[in-house]
């Protein structure tokens, strides 16, 4: 099982959204505390790929995760729902216990 991985609807839209804005199509996955249930997923484009980050990447795009977040998210797929409810990046964390009903805040 690869430690991260990214949909092609994931890469497909942080492809669009890095030529927006005229940046490299990198994408940092971190887990920060907080959230409505404990850890809660930060996504943001990247500059660069940091030296001890795990890194997946499709169809010309990186996906890149720190190692302390790599311990939460391990196994996990980054995928982009765009829904009636709304368009947004959802991580698949086997790692998770549980989670909120805004798909951003997890507890494992």
């Amino acid at each position: 099982m690869a430690d991260i991985d990214l949909t092609p609807s994931a890469a497909k839209r942080v492809s669009l959204i890095a030529e927006r804005q005229g940046k490299p199509a990198i994408l940092r996955l971190a887990v920060d505390g907080g959230g409505c249930a404990g850890f809660q997923y930060k996504f943001g484009l990247a500059d660069l790929i940091e030296s001890d980050d795990t890194a997946a990447t499709r169809d010309g795009v990186t996906l890149v995760v720190d190692p302390m977040s790599l311990d939460l998210v391990r196994g996990s797929a980054v995928d982009f729902v765009d829904s009636l409810g709304g368009s947004a990046f959802r991580v698949t964390n086997p790692n998770a216990a549980s989670g909120c009903g805004c798909g951003t805040s997890f507890s494992v």
